[in-house]
């Protein structure tokens, strides 16, 4: 094969819009610098830059004052963060959902061997793959909820959990709300103003299009955080402490510019040109597009949202069509957003990624996904996980196909 059809989206989002790459490069030669650590011309163009990505993210999820935004180098140290900057008791009772990444539950197993808090699984309806609603709030009636942590999608299946429902019965109890917004955030519209959650973690290089390095989170500056990391921050430097009242507090450490600039290059491109691509402009590597790389400008992220799901939709029905094929998703498709998980009847997981990269030049992820209670509902141990399959901005329907024809052969033999 010469290219191959890269269907891992769910991992990292590949390729960027041009335009990211562009911004990376300029910040690279022209403004890798500390910011907001000098009184020079350059650091106080840095610091604009950090300021003005700021702004567009509250802009995207229609935040106020009221809301602070932190810059991390990964969604995986926002969560360590938020979730090692609350106060603990061995009183406190976490709640999760099946759905969450490591990047939660190692974190709160680590913080749960410290202070003994207790750690309780958000009921599922075990037919349909869903959340239960009613039973989380005779759960949480049956033990007062401290907080509540949970994806807004699935990384393993799709699923599109219902976060407003549950942030606002937590919320009925003054817990605190944390949602892993990595798999969402850019193509779930999330207005934080009616989304009952204290902290909300984001990934630049995910559903945002940004580049790896740069992640964060909304804090709604109602909930106290405190420091989990500590260094220079570029002011107050005569204070040991670090300044816990505003997002100075929890950005230690040099930021990286040129991923910053590409993450501002990809919400900016997002909402000047929209973002729902039929892949005809994919970028080329040291080539900008002819055409703008998306399908028609102003594009909703709800848009985006329906045209993922379709295609998760048209990929399940083409994988359909093979014996042998199981799928494992929620029953409520319209709760489904680009990632389809399926298996193949007498192939491990890892065999069948491994046959499509080599055989035909699919990339698509195996395994567990690095979320590790969804699976006992699945029942996908004996194949050691799902082959995960992800569609993204540039995903086609002809390359649907190709992973089609390429399963069908696999489960043919």
């Amino acid at each position: 094969m010469d290219a191959t059809i890269y269907l891992d989206n769910a991992a990292t989002t590949f390729p960027k819009p041009e335009a990211v790459y562009r911004a990376m490069d300029m910040a690279n030669r022209e403004l890798a610098v500390n910011a907001g650590r000098g009184s020079y011309a350059l650091a106080r163009r840095a610091e604009k830059l950090v300021r003005e990505t700021k702004t567009e993210l509250k802009r995207l999820v229609s935040a106020g004052e009221e809301t602070e935004v932190v810059l991390t180098p990964s969604a995986t140290i926002a969560c360590n963060q938020v979730l090692g900057g609350l106060t603990w008791s061995s009183a406190d009772v976490v709640y999760v959902s099946a759905y969450e990444h490591n990047a939660v539950i190692r974190v709160l197993h680590l913080l749960q061997k410290r202070y003994g808090f207790s750690v309780e699984e958000l009921a599922v309806n075990e037919r349909t793959l869903e959340l239960d609603l009613e039973r989380i709030a005779f759960q949480f009636l049956r033990k007062k909820p401290s907080a509540v942590v949970l994806s807004h999608v699935s990384n393993v299946t799709g699923y599109l959990l219902p976060v407003e429902r549950v942030a606002s019965l937590a919320a009925d109890y003054g817990a605190v709300v944390v949602v892993d917004g990595a798999q969402a955030l850019g193509l779930v519209p999330t207005d934080l103003g009616f989304l009952s959650a204290d902290f909300y973690i984001f990934a630049g290089h995910k559903t945002l299009y940004g580049p790896l390095g740069v992640g964060g989170f909304f804090w709604r500056k109602g909930r106290r955080l405190k420091p989990s990391l500590a260094g220079g921050t570029g002011s107050d430097s005569l204070n040991p402490e670090m300044n816990a009242a505003d997002a100075s507090g929890f950005e230690p450490g040099s930021p990286n510019l040129p991923a910053i600039a590409g993450l501002l290059a990809a919400l900016r491109e997002a909402e000047e040109t929209g973002s729902a691509s039929g892949g005809k402009e994919r970028p080329q590597a040291g080539e900008r597009p002819m055409r703008p790389w998306t399908a028609r400008a102003g594009q909703t992220a709800r848009e985006r949202l329906v045209r993922e799901g379709r295609l998760a939709a048209y990929m399940t029905v083409r994988l359909k069509e093979t014996d042998g094929i199981r799928l494992y998703h929620a029953a409520d498709l319209c709760r489904q957003t680009g990632i389809v998980a399926f298996g193949v009847e007498g192939y491990q997981a890892a065999e069948v990624g491994q046959l499509l990269d080599e055989d035909y030049g699919i990339a698509v992820r195996t395994g567990y996904q690095c979320a590790p209670l969804i699976h006992k509902y699945l029942r996908s141990t004996d194949s050691a996980g799902v082959v995960r399959a992800s569609v993204g901005r540039f995903t086609t329907h002809e390359e649907i196909d190709a992973l089609a024809r390429a399963v069908r052969e696999i489960a043919e033999g």
